[in-house]
């Protein structure tokens, strides 16, 4: 089959990898690309993800089976729609149930009605009411903005003028304050066709972009998986009790769900809770997830967006633990530097790593230099955590990227956990 793959980020890279290893692609097609998913396309094509309607012509034009939309706001904006339209099989969502990332609110009353156990909380539409919100909770409390916020837009706030603060700095825009949670959080991700509903794994990342989990949160420091804090048994809960009554849900209301579920759980002594969901595959945590992928990624895929995944082969993984540890701009998550040259991805897949990219671009003397926050994802696979941590260290080392820096501790609490 044909593919079009959308997006420009790491995660889009590791797909893009995955894919074209699939005996069913025949051909990839990736837009609007980096340099990394040009190793992997037959293709790349410019575009403007923003543009719907560009983005249903090139489907159209080279004759797509199955689009893969890899970022969350062409979701939020109806493509999956656009293209069901003209006959195109999309993994991704609707716009109506893409509405799970799109609005923290529409979750939090989805959970009500669905008895989905998630923190309580109070939606606010303005300084006054945050505030009053705020004190009703106490600190620690946590304060979201209820829009797209391209994984920024949570503050944990431990303190009354932490918390001010961020309300003020929101200004009268739509949150939603939460009880803050006692726990440890975990990602769960399920395959859904719109009815039937399959776990397909878990994982860890790290938000702070500061050593020990310090610092400001970011989009994603690093990731690893499987997530061993989430035990089997919490992982059927969290199916049982979760993803599957939200899909029912969302299929009753004429929403129905295709495409990956990403639930953010926080791991309570109560059991697993719903922190959020996101519509599309987590960025860092794709980059650890697509190593552990067997069998034909491509063809489970199309089954999803075609409503046929109770007759697909289920997807297994291999046993092996994956790490990804991101390289940032230095700067980052505010103004992070740009232009940066980078240098020694082979010798670091010599180390039998791959070096996932994300905001690369080529200069016009085809050097590879930075043009995002998040630039590389150096990924390594091993027989246990610390084998596949100490994998993607080696091969972070021979990176030279003058502009850039990464965490040294990826993994931490669970390595202080083995011992």
């Amino acid at each position: 089959m044909k593919i079009l793959l959308l997006g420009s980020g790491g995660r889009e890279d590791a797909l893009a990898w995955r894919l074209s290893q699939c005996g069913s692609c025949a051909e990839l097609h990736v837009a609007p690309g980096n340099p990394g998913m040009a190793r992997w396309a037959d293709e790349v094509h410019a575009l403007d993800l923003g543009d719907t309607a560009a983005t249903v012509r090139l489907a159209q034009g080279i004759g797509a089976d199955l689009v893969v939309v890899g970022p969350e706001a062409p979701l939020v904006a109806g493509l999956a729609d656009a293209l069901e339209e003209k006959g195109i099989a999309c993994f991704g969502p609707g716009k109506g149930a893409a509405m799970l990332e799109g609005s923290k609110s529409f979750t939090k009353r989805l959970c009500d009605a669905a008895g989905i156990p998630t923190a309580a909380y109070r939606e606010t539409a303005s300084v006054e009411a945050a505030l009053a919100a705020i004190d009703a909770f106490g600190v620690p409390v946590v304060i979201k903005a209820d829009g797209l916020a391209a994984g920024k837009g949570v503050t944990v706030a431990t303190t009354r003028e932490e918390a001010e603060a961020a309300v003020r700095a929101a200004g009268d825009a739509p949150l939603v304050i939460e009880q803050f949670l006692e726990g440890e959080e975990a990602s769960l991700f399920a395959l859904c066709d719109g009815e039937t509903v399959q776990f397909l794994a878990s994982a860890q990342d790290h938000k702070r972009v500061g050593e020990g989990d310090t610092g400001p949160n970011t989009g994603g420091m690093g990731a690893y998986s499987p997530a061993p804090v989430l035990t089997d048994d919490l992982a059927r809960r969290a199916m049982l009790e979760i993803v599957t009554p939200t899909a029912a849900w969302l299929a009753a209301q004429g929403m129905p769900y295709r495409g990956v579920l990403y639930a953010g759980l926080m791991l309570t002594p109560e059991g697993p809770k719903l922190i959020e969901y996101n519509v599309r595959f987590g960025d860092p945590e794709c980059q650890a997830i697509m190593p552990r992928i067997a069998g034909d990624l491509a063809a489970t895929l199309r089954a999803v967006a075609e409503g046929r995944l109770a007759e697909a082969d289920p997807l297994a993984l291999e046993e092996a633990h994956v790490m990804t540890v991101v390289v940032a701009a230095k700067g980052y998550p505010a103004r992070a530097a740009s232009g940066g040259a980078i240098e020694g991805i082979e010798a670091a897949e010599a180390e039998g790593a791959i070096v996932f990219q994300a905001g690369t671009a080529r200069a016009e003397d085809g050097t590879l230099v930075a043009s995002g926050g998040r630039v590389l994802n150096v990924t390594a696979a091993g027989a246990s955590l610390a084998d596949a941590r100490a994998g993607a260290y080696a091969a972070l080392d021979r990176i030279e990227f003058g502009d850039g820096f990464a965490r040294r501790d990826i993994g931490w609490r669970e390595l202080e956990r083995d011992g």
